[in-house]
């Protein structure tokens, strides 16, 4: 599928505050924790919990969200086909990350072992 420029506003624009409660669901769901999508979360973009609750509170936006993360240098490593979109071919760098994060908690939530998913040797 084409990514558009508008598909990158939206996704930009869209709050993690929104999301997040719809990762929590999906992990907890198929049997997963809340810590567990903390620390994907934390592995991604070094944010302990109580960043990721600030982050929330102040309804930050994915732009805002992953500008003040620390990209885990293992994030190119995470590749495949999220939402319709393959993500090593995703243009964008904020729509890649957001795709990243998406594609962590999928991972999570289908019952892939930790350390597979957290891109570990």
């Amino acid at each position: 599928m084409q990514i558009t420029n508008e598909h990158n506003e939206k996704m930009a624009k869209m709050t993690f505050s929104s999301v997040y409660p719809h990762y929590v669901a999906k992990v907890e769901s198929k049997g997963r924790t809340k810590e567990e999508l903390h620390q994907v979360i934390a592995w991604l973009t070094g944010f302990d919990d109580q960043k990721v609750k600030e982050l929330i509170d102040e309804k930050a936006t994915f732009d805002t969200f992953f500008k003040k993360a620390e990209l885990n240098p293992n994030a190119e490593l995470i590749t495949g086909v999220i939402c319709g979109y393959r993500i090593e071919e995703i243009d964008n760098p904020l729509t890649r990350k957001v795709r990243y994060l998406d594609k962590l908690v999928d991972e999570l939530a289908k019952g892939r072992k930790m350390e597979k998913i957290l891109r570990k040797a």
